[in-house]
C-alpha cells in the first residue's frame, strides 16, 4: 500500500497564497468560521484551520454556537457576516447537529463569500476544498479512473451529495451510504448497517469516507487494490486518527490518504486558495 503525499500537495499550494498575500501593502484577507456543537472531530478541524492561517497571513474569526442558540440565530449571524465588509470569506463547519437545517444555513450564505463553494450559485472559481482534496488524491495516484466504481461513506448528506456529483462529472460510477449517527445506533441496528457498508466497500474501486469514527474502515469493507480516500479525523486520548484501520487494511489497498498528513492539510490549503481568490477579486472590483 502506498501513502499520498498530502502534506506536500498542501504545502504547495499554501506557499502560493503566502507568497501572494507576502506581497500586500493594505488589510489581510479575512476567514469567519462558525462552529456549531461539540463534535470533536469539527473542533479539531476548526483550530488546525486557525493555526494554519496565522501562517500563510489570513486572519480569522471564529463564532461558537452554544447548546441555547437556535436556527433563528444561526440565520442571524450568518446575515451578519454577509453584510460584514471585513469579512471576505465564511465557512460553516459541518456536520452542524441535527437542530439545524444544513440546506438552509448553506442558502442562506452569500455565494460570493461560501469558501466552501455549497452555495448553488458560488464563484466558478471557488471549489470546494474537500472535493478539490479528492481529486488531487485521485490525480496523485496516476491510476486512470474512468469508469471505476466509488463508495462514499458520509454523515452529512450535503458533503455525500457533492462528492457524489464530483465523481461522476470526472466518469465514475458512484454511490453514498449515510452512517450518521452510528455510535448511538442500537446492537442490531449498527450491525446491519456495518455489513451494509462492508458488501458495498468490497464492491470498489474508491472508497471515500468522512465519517469521525476512529478505524472504522477494516479489511472488510475494502477491495483488493481499491484507492481509499480518508477524509473523517478524530482524536482519542490525545492521538489523531482517520475513519481507516491503516493497519488493517495495509494489504488491500493500493493508496490511502494517510491520517494525519492526508485529506486534512490538503482541505485547509485549498480553503486558503478560495479566500485568496475571493479576497483578491473583491479588492480589484474596489481598486
Amino acid at each position: 500500500m502506498r501513502l499520498i503525499a498530502g502534506k506536500a500537495i498542501a504545502d504547495r499550494v499554501k506557499d502560493a497564497v503566502a507568497k501572494n498575500i507576502h506581497k500586500l501593502s493594505g488589510p489581510r484577507p479575512n476567514l469567519a468560521i462558525i462552529l456549531a456543537g461539540d463534535r470533536q472531530d469539527s473542533a479539531l478541524y476548526v483550530s488546525l484551520k486557525e493555526r494554519e492561517a496565522k501562517l500563510v497571513g489570513i486572519d480569522t474569526h471564529i463564532y461558537r454556537l452554544q447548546d441555547t442558540d437556535n436556527e433563528a440565530d444561526l440565520l442571524t449571524l450568518i446575515d451578519f457576516l454577509n453584510k460584514d465588509d471585513l469579512i471576505d470569506g465564511i465557512l460553516i463547519q459541518l456536520p452542524l447537529p441535527e437542530r439545524f437545517q444544513t440546506d438552509k444555513a448553506i442558502a442562506a450564505l452569500d455565494p460570493q463569500k461560501d469558501v466552501d463553494g455549497f452555495c448553488l450559485h458560488h464563484p466558478e472559481y471557488v471549489i470546494s476544498p474537500v472535493l478539490a482534496a479528492v481529486t488531487a488524491s485521485l490525480d496523485y495516484t496516476q491510476v486512470d479512473y474512468g469508469n471505476k466504481r466509488a463508495l462514499v461513506l458520509h454523515n452529512s448528506d450535503v458533503f455525500g451529495d457533492s462528492v457524489v456529483e464530483m465523481l461522476e462529472k470526472r466518469n465514475i460510477i458512484a454511490e453514498k451510504i449515510s452512517v450518521q449517527g452510528f455510535d448511538l445506533l442500537d446492537d442490531q441496528t449498527a450491525d446491519a448497517l456495518y455489513q451494509k457498508v462492508c458488501a458495498a466497500g468490497k464492491q470498489v474501486d474508491i472508497l471515500v469516507t468522512a465519517l469521525g469514527l476512529p478505524r472504522f474502515v477494516k479489511k472488510e469493507m475494502v477491495k483488493e487494490g481499491a484507492i481509499v480516500i480518508d477524509i473523517g479525523i478524530a482524536k482519542v486520548a490525545g492521538k489523531v486518527y482517520g475513519d481507516v484501520d491503516s493497519d488493517d487494511i495495509k494489504n488491500y489497498a493500493a493508496w490511502l490518504t494517510p491520517v494525519p498528513g492526508g485529506i486534512g492539510p490538503m482541505t485547509i490549503a485549498f480553503l486558503f486558495k478560495n479566500v485568496w481568490e475571493i479576497y483578491s477579486r473583491q479588492k480589484k472590483k474596489k481598486d
